[in-house]
């Protein structure tokens, strides 16, 4: 801003060395070389009003670089915080806008409107203040006509705001759309739904497309109207201005010095009314910035307390509901101990994965609570406690790069020797090492080049090389695998959670004979529990469920 100002304030001594130069040439026919000691001092300040701008233009893209960095890098650090089951519902495609175009929409608003504002604020009131004492009928002029510009601009920029906000919900809900599509580009296909998927994001783009066109419509008529009005100040100054020079009421050299400055005190209210407009569209990006921060993050403690090898963790009548009409887990109270492996079984909906993510700290109780070796797990580090935490989820994902890379992530320090030994326990250093190139083979992200059995078991690779871990979650480990290897898992499972804290989330109901205890949940309570045979002879819902799963006690 302060540069853009001194570049713009240049144009006053430009002007009046220009109005003593000229002057007497055209009125008392002086030679040119007379006009040289006046016009010499010109070039350096062209150079430095030169030298002035681009300073400016630079510092203004150097600020809105570190503006946007600095913001784009906080909200990724508050999506962050959410945690990966309180993102459950949100649209990962209108984050991503918001993050992406959002953030570089303030461009304008940084690097045009924001540096601008120094040569509004400035050079208007110093081309008045070298007017008026020379030509006050002029200086009355460019005073009158000065507010009817952003008057205009902001008269037009109501409607435009409006049209704005509208513009940036409607490209929410198209990147929303493309990216889902993306995203599940198999399923469209399996389905034979991509035509049909593919009209609907043809609509969006084209309601994008109208809304973008309609926005458009009102900036170059705000354009048209601002330049206008410039160009009638501009007119209306050089017509009183060629009045007064034929009565004689002026002279020339004041004349050709106010005409020189008048489209100079007229240029930054015409580039106001260019930049309002990128103004309108950061204001709607900064709306929805401003949405996505207020959505509350998950709260987590910072305490990295001396937990010990052998945890027990306690759920005291834990309550958590995703609505509020909807609880998913109710008055829970569980006891988990080293040694002992539990399995959660129950209905599709019961709050299995639900339990899980409280365990894991995802999610925190919104009554009772959750203590590990009597603490509260509200208070750990996140990152603290996920140290002592070996976790296979149902469907793991694998990144791009070797398998060895894929296990190490379980331990990245871990040495080769060891990574093979935990595949060995997985079951998974058989077909590893029958790949192309064994543990070097690189893996499609995703994992796509592996089966979806293969794909289980290097996850519990990952979680057999994370040997200090004194709790193991599993959220049905063995699916996906045949019965040899099935068994074969099974067993080493068994020997990874001798002295561990387990819990084995059971959706297949014959890996429930890997449990000392057996939990049966629905609707988000403990419906009975205990030793397999003793519910099974029980003759109740967990007896009842394995019945209509067609598994043999």
């Amino acid at each position: 801003m302060v540069l853009g100002a001194l570049a713009a304030a240049l144009a006053v001594p430009q002007a009046w060395l220009l109005a003593h130069a000229i002057a007497p040439v055209v009125m008392a026919k002086a030679t040119v070389s007379s006009a040289l000691p006046w016009l010499l001092p010109v070039l350096p300040l062209l150079v430095a009003r030169f030298f002035l701008a681009t300073a400016s233009g630079r510092s203004a893209l150097t600020a809105v670089s570190r503006v946007k960095s600095r913001i784009r890098s906080a909200l990724l650090r508050h999506l962050a915080s959410f945690g990966p089951a309180s993102t459950a519902g949100r649209s990962t495609g209108e984050a991503a806008t918001v993050v992406l175009e959002g953030v570089d929409a303030l461009d304008g608003y940084v690097s045009r409107f924001l540096a601008h504002l120094g040569v509004l604020a400035v050079l208007p009131l110093l081309v008045l203040a070298v007017v008026l004492p020379r030509d006050w009928i002029s200086g009355l002029v460019l005073l009158a006509t000065a507010p009817v510009i952003p008057l205009f601009m902001v008269l037009l920029g109501l409607g435009a705001e409006r049209l704005n906000r509208q513009q940036w919900q409607r490209l929410m809900r198209l990147s929303g759309r493309l990216l889902d599509g993306l995203q599940r580009l198999t399923t469209l296909r399996l389905l034979n739904a991509g035509d049909r998927e593919a009209a609907r994001l043809a609509e969006a783009a084209e309601d994008y497309r109208r809304s973008t066109m309609a926005v458009l419509r009102v900036a170059f008529l705000s354009t048209l109207a601002l330049e206008f009005f410039a160009t009638v100040g501009i007119a209306l100054v050089a017509v009183l201005i060629g009045f007064r020079l034929l009565d004689g009421a002026l002279g020339f050299e004041a004349a050709f010095f106010v005409l020189l400055l008048a489209p100079e005190f007229y240029a930054p209210l015409r580039q106001l009314g260019l930049d309002y407009h990128a103004r309108m569209e950061s204001l709607a990006a900064a709306e929805r910035i401003l949405d996505l921060q207020a959505q509350p993050a998950l709260r987590t403690g910072d305490a990295r307390l001396a937990l010990g090898a052998a945890l027990t963790i306690e759920c005291e009548a834990v309550s958590f509901a995703w609505e509020p009409d909807r609880p998913a887990i109710r008055d829970f109270s569980l006891r988990l101990v080293p040694g002992e492996i539990v399995a959660l079984v129950g209905p599709s909906g019961s709050g299995k994965s639900t339990l899980m993510s409280l365990l894991l700290g995802f999610l925190k109780p919104q009554s009772g609570r959750v203590l590990v070796n009597g603490h509260d797990l509200a208070d750990l580090a996140p990152a603290h406690w996920l140290d002592h935490v070996a976790v296979v989820p149902q469907r793991p994902h694998m990144f791009a790069g070797s398998v060895l890379d894929n296990i190490r992530l379980g331990d990245a320090d871990a040495s080769v020797d060891r990574v093979r030994e935990a595949a060995r326990l997985a079951a998974a250093d058989g077909f590893v090492s029958a790949l192309p190139r064994g543990y070097e083979t690189p893996l499609g992200e995703h994992g796509e080049t592996l089966s979806g059995g293969q794909v289980q078991r290097l996850a519990l690779a990952r979680a057999f090389l994370k040997e200090q871990a004194g709790v193991l979650f599993l959220d049905e480990g063995t699916a996906g695998l045949d019965r040899g290897t099935e068994a074969a898992v099974v067993d080493a499972i068994r020997r990874l959670a001798a002295g561990r804290t387990t819990l084995l989330v059971s959706h297949r109901l014959a890996t429930v004979r890997l449990a000392d205890r057996v939990v049966f949940l629905d609707e988000g309570r403990i419906v009975e529990q205990g030793p397999r045979a003793v519910l099974e002879a029980n003759g109740g819902r967990f007896a009842q469920l394995l019945r209509e799963a067609g598994v043999a006690p």
